[in-house]
């Protein structure tokens, strides 16, 4: 492929309105425009990219045999509402009208649209398990798109269904799409993990998230890449490896999720689903009598906690929220968090939100700081399991700038239930015992969940069983970011070239390090004189030996200067760059290879074999 014949703006500067660096990296080496905030163009490079990473898809997919079709984006709001979505997704459904005034929506994603067409066209148990898959535009209305690719309002995705008529089969369904699942993202070259995940909107039971790992932007060796002419990281002057460590600074982690895992142990999960050890023990401490005691000004567990020279950890947090129409009373040990996700999947509520003060005084007749549970009732109070622990607790007195000593569980107030509901610190103990907790930040590239019968008995998907009996389809979601992939794949393979200039100063610039099975084009042909004759003879006759051994090929064909070609060159990040320069006459070309910044100079006859070996 010509390059004068491609669509590829560069710009010389980052962009100034990039936060993260694959935003920054795919708008100035010129793969992607942003067309209206969230919405973005993908020119040429990115979508030869884009179309890899879905072939890669399409072959593991057939091993599973999962079948591919194309779902309308445009959907009728009447699929939703038998669903219960329509009214419960939120803001970032796209509502409109047509002009018979019909209410429609822009598909963020198809639960509905399958059910219907599998309802509609399956009745019977033996025309199971289905499983079907499209690669498609979806759009979520975003209150704030940012981060380039990675949080926008029109994405391509690809998401996958199940239909089942036994629970064995979707295990085995969902097993298959797990391995598939991994084989496709080592493929693509990243480094990622498979944890725990929160089935959300979706509705689903079981699932488990694809976490791409963020780079650990204070290791230098994982961003540099050394010239030749530069042996080590030692030589580099100690104020260029500030600079470099302040320009990896300054770009924000990428990482919009926190993985929690066990070093030393299996245990992963998504930080709103991590559990830590728990044993309950018992406590065989006497229960002294409950005291009312003045607390003016102390509103927070600490400001308690000093006020009354007292262990933190002897305190009860009263908090209320608001699931759905009802209020609810949580309580925790101390300064532990409440994790609002574990909340809302306890309660089975479609919105959470902390109760506001109006609530909270009429409930209680105090005010936040003073909140405590005893004597409350008419509401359902639930609990942290590390309260059940805490002896001669420390409560607020619902009255405002008063506390009670020694509060207890069962003579004072009661609990309706005990669950984990804390939000999980470095350093605990895994769940398993298997190591202590760490975390790292991860970028969401791939969802799977057990959906079971959520949306088929809302929308009467029955088929008949083999005795006759009408039951409910079970499906299974499987769903994969493809846009959002080409981001996590830069912020893990996004590099710093430093170089020595024949001056002896040291310099580096930002460039994108496709791995080898993504990369738009495996080689670039930069031929540094078109004028030449003799350049443009070799160009050509090289360009016919690598498309007679596949390599995919991108030719600088264009009249421009040699330090254009080269900049935007590295820029672009090809696995290897061919320079056709001064020394054509002589049959001899200059080899780059992207991933060490190696440099040779080897004569034309050795060209693809030189290739073969060195771009392994």
């Amino acid at each position: 492929m010509k390059q004068s014949k491609m669509l590829i703006p560069t710009l010389r500067e980052m962009p100034s309105d990039a936060q993260v660096i694959s935003h920054a990296l795919l708008v100035r080496a010129g793969y992607v425009r942003q067309i209206s905030a969230g919405i973005y163009a993908y020119l040429p490079l990115a979508n030869r990219v884009l179309e890899k990473l879905k072939t890669i898809m399409r072959e593991e997919f057939d091993e599973i045999g999962a079948v591919e079709l194309l779902a309308p984006t445009l959907l009728t709001a009447d699929l939703w509402r038998e669903s219960g979505r329509y009214d419960t997704y939120g803001a970032d459904l796209y509502k409109l009208k047509n002009r018979d005034d019909s209410d429609f929506i822009l598909g963020p994603t198809h639960e509905e649209t399958m059910t219907a067409l599998v309802r509609d066209e399956i009745t019977s148990y033996k025309k199971l398990p289905l499983n079907v898959y499209q690669i498609a535009t979806k759009y979520r209305d975003e209150k704030r798109p940012r981060y380039g690719l990675l949080r926008g309002r029109e994405f391509i995705m690809k998401d996958g269904y199940s239909f089942h008529a036994d629970y064995d089969s979707l295990d085995e369904t969902y097993e298959a799409y797990k391995h598939a699942y991994e084989r496709i993202f080592a493929r693509a070259g990243l480094e990622f993990r498979g944890i725990i995940g929160d089935g959300g909107a979706m509705g689903g039971k079981d699932s488990q998230e694809f976490m791409a790992v963020t780079a650990d932007r204070t290791d230098l060796s994982q961003w540099v890449v050394l010239s030749k002419n530069i042996e080590s990281m030692d030589e580099i002057p100690e104020t260029t490896l500030e600079d470099i460590q302040a320009e990896l600074a300054a770009w924000l982690t990428a990482g919009e999720d926190t993985i929690v895992y066990a070093e030393g142990g299996d245990y992963a999960a998504n930080i709103e689903m991590a559990s830590s050890w728990f044993e309950k023990k018992a406590s065989y401490t006497e229960e002294l009598d409950l005291q009312k005691v003045e607390t003016p000004g102390a509103k927070t567990i600490d400001e308690v906690a000093e006020l009354l020279n007292i262990n933190p950890n002897t305190t009860i947090k009263t908090l209320v929220y608001r699931a759905d129409d009802e209020l609810v009373v949580v309580l925790l040990r101390g300064n532990d968090q409440l994790n609002e996700v574990k909340l809302t999947n306890f309660l089975h509520a479609d919105f959470l939100e902390a109760a506001n003060p109006d609530d909270v005084e009429q409930l209680v007749g105090a005010h936040f700081g003073s909140l405590g549970p005893v004597g409350l009732k008419g509401v359902k109070i639930v609990a942290d399991r590390e309260v059940e622990v805490v002896k001669n607790a420390v409560v607020g007195a619902n009255e405002d700038g008063y506390h009670y000593l020694n509060a207890n569980i069962g003579r004072d107030f009661e609990v309706s239930e005990y669950v984990d509901l804390r939000t999980v610190s470095e350093g605990e103990l895994s769940p398993d015992g298997r190591g202590t907790l760490k975390f790292a930040k991860g970028i969401e590239i791939g969802h799977i969940f057990k959906l079971g019968t959520r949306y088929t008995e809302a929308m009467h998907a029955i088929v008949l069983d083999q005795n006759g009996k009408a039951m409910p389809m079970i499906m299974g979601c499987y769903g994969i970011g493809v846009s959002r992939l080409l981001s996590a794949v830069l912020e893990q393979f996004a590099r710093i070239y430093v170089e020595k200039t024949p001056k002896g100063e040291f310099k580096f610039s930002w460039s994108i390090n496709f791995p080898k099975a993504l990369a738009p084009y495996d080689i670039h042909l930069v031929p540094v004189n078109i004028k030449d004759e003799e350049t443009m003879r070799l160009t050509n006759e090289l360009e016919e030996k690598l498309h007679a051994k596949g390599y995919q090929v991108l030719v600088d064909d264009r009249n421009e200067r040699a330090g254009v070609k080269f900049a935007d060159s590295d820029l672009i990040g090809l696995p290897v760059r061919v320079t056709i320069g001064k020394k054509a006459t002589e049959g001899i070309v200059e080899v780059k290879i992207r991933t060490t910044g190696e440099v040779i100079e080897i004569n034309k006859d050795e060209l693809v074999n030189t290739i073969e070996i060195l771009n392994q």
